[in-house]
């Protein structure tokens, strides 16, 4: 698989942003009614806040469309903080449909206001829906906790799930350790869970996976999906480590079995750039890769996008997939 040559071009039609506040993490679905789902991640735009204000006041809102590749229009808030451990920012939303349920997993946190104390209380939950315009129901405690030792034992995020060929439920997430040393803690890596059902109980796989053995931060934002028989992953190579072409670009992995991941021959899934009908726009940040999938095929790739580091604009794109 090259996946680069899959992705086609965008047009302002795919650029999804609200005015006054920051847009990210989007993940797609279809509902029953024909229409297309889109939840995002947002918070108030505030100057030099960007990457702090995230963790500490997010909600996750929806926005909807006849056309999975632009045009949303925003609808309302979907989720937003609870009461016990998610009760102060809701974030990284995947959505995916099971027998005519909707579940969104997601990062919550709670907090004292600053940045490290609500990082390290992220967890991972789960909310289902039989409407995806909702409500959303949610549960007590989060269903990927950290450990009490290893890999995940301070946080836990950025949770992805798929369906296998098994029929089992197979989560990548990120994790940091508990090494004794904050706010920071230990390395940056993801695990793998899995579920005989969308809501859990999840088996963590015991080790983390796609490791970079030169430097502690080795991936974040990883997707998950099954197609062909073989699990994939596209995942932000913080160093550069696995694609060779610079620091924050996206990685391509695959595994056979869901636990054990290789490199893709194909290491480069794509840059930190956009092809326009006309041109190619680079990008400071682009994120949180996820995939809308119809009929077991990859259909739409999201990104979450910030054009440069001065005006600190965000927004999600819509990329089409071609098979």
């Amino acid at each position: 698989m090259n996946f680069r040559e899959r992705m086609g071009k965008v047009s302002e039609n795919s650029v999804f942003k609200m005015e006054g506040y920051h847009v990210w993490c989007g993940t797609v679905t279809k509902g029953d009614d024909g229409l297309y789902y889109l939840y995002f991640s947002f918070w108030p735009k505030k100057k030099d806040r960007f990457n702090y204000d995230w963790v500490i006041c997010s909600k996750v809102g929806y926005a909807v469309s006849d056309n999975p590749y632009g045009g949303f229009e925003y609808r309302g808030i979907a989720l937003e903080g609870g009461t016990g451990w998610d009760r102060d920012s809701i974030h990284n939303p995947a959505v995916i449909k099971h027998n005519g349920k909707y579940y969104m997993y997601y990062m919550g946190n709670y907090g004292n206001g600053e940045f490290w104390n609500h990082r390290n209380h992220q967890r991972i939950g789960v909310a289902v829906a039989e409407n995806p315009a909702g409500p959303w129901k949610r549960f007590d405690k989060p269903v990927i906790d950290v450990g009490e030792s290893g890999f995940d034992s301070l946080m836990t995020s950025n949770p992805s799930v798929t369906v296998g060929g098994d029929g089992k439920f197979y989560m990548i997430y990120k994790a940091v350790a508990d090494n004794g040393i904050y706010p920071k803690g230990g390395a940056v890596v993801c695990g793998i869970a899995v579920a005989e059902n969308p809501e859990g109980p999840f088996e963590k796989h015991g080790k983390p996976i796609m490791v970079n053995p030169e430097h502690d931060w080795s991936v974040e934002d990883a997707f998950i999906w099954y197609e062909n028989g073989k699990f994939y992953s596209l995942a932000k190579d913080f160093q550069g480590y696995f694609t060779k072409a610079g620091k924050g670009q996206v990685a391509l992995f695959t595994s056979d079995d869901g636990f054990d991941w290789k490199l893709h021959e194909n290491a480069l899934a794509f840059k930190r750039e956009l092809m326009f009908e006309d041109k190619v726009v680079p990008m400071h940040r682009m994120e949180r890769p996820q995939m809308y999938l119809e009929d077991g095929k990859p259909k739409v790739l999201l990104c979450a996008c910030m054009p440069d580091e001065i005006t600190e604009d965000t927004f999600n794109i819509s990329i089409p997939i071609i098979n």
